[in-house]
């Protein structure tokens, strides 16, 4: 685990295979995606690493509903009674009634190479075949993404999940983009902008489409499920995409 502080009261947690955040002010924090269930631990620790209290936290938001993001959500929400939030299109995907996850057989048929191999042995050990859905999560509304900490304005990015989203934290000009892109991945020998590997999305061409139309909010510092920050404006990231 790595904790960096890329902009003022945003800390960038780079988790063993999923990143997340942690954004505070004076009003409080709120959490931003919650690693693999197995990372459990370390969202406490790096919440308490900073001098806060994981039960007061004003929310857990939810980028997409894949478990790499979603591992802590239910326990917050039935040990804390932390507000699980996420766009209402991804509500069904979060609660656990949809499913839009790489499924065991797309992986399976790809292990004989060796970055899958390991990656697949990781998903394993972090627990992500045991997944709890966060049944009480809640659809956040503009208002109410307004009034927790940062302010976040949540931007619709489908592709990657119905109801994907990116987080822009207006006042930091910072953008948790969660995997609408990112910028390294354990089966991608690449580092840099880049799209995930087209099994990990429920629709590839709708993904790199939508991810295109985040070129003009105004972020100079981007941060991704996997892989390190970007500093970098969002419009130069995108146009390092591969077409």
């Amino acid at each position: 685990m790595k904790i960096s502080e890329p902009a003022p009261g945003v800390h960038f947690v780079e988790g063993p295979a999923s990143n997340w955040l942690i954004v505070r002010d004076d009003s409080g924090f709120i959490v931003i995606d919650g690693g693999y269930p197995a990372d459990r631990g370390l969202v406490l620790e790096s919440i308490r690493g900073l001098g806060l209290e994981p039960a007061d936290a004003k929310a857990m938001l939810i980028t997409h509903g894949h478990v790499d993001h979603t591992g802590s959500a239910a326990y917050f929400s039935r040990t804390f009674g932390t507000p699980i939030l996420c766009s209402p299109e991804e509500l069904a995907h979060v609660q656990g009634k949809e499913k839009h996850q790489v499924t065991f057989g797309q992986v399976l048929v790809r292990a004989w190479r060796p970055r899958v191999f390991r990656w697949m042995v990781h998903v394993i050990k972090a627990k992500a075949l045991q997944a709890e859905p966060a049944t009480r999560a809640e659809a956040w509304t503009p208002e109410r993404l307004r009034n927790l900490p940062g302010s976040p304005v949540a931007v619709l990015v489908p592709g990657h999940t119905p109801g994907n989203v990116a987080l822009l934290l207006p006042g930091a000009q910072v953008i948790a983009v969660g995997d609408s892109f990112v910028s390294g991945h354990p089966i991608s020998p690449k580092s840099g902008p880049q799209m995930l590997h087209k099994m990990y999305h429920w629709d590839a061409v709708a993904a790199l489409a939508s991810a295109r139309l985040l070129e003009s909010v105004p972020a100079k510092v981007i941060l991704p499920g996997h892989g390190p920050a970007l500093h970098m404006p969002l419009a130069e990231a995108i146009n390092a995409l591969p077409g």
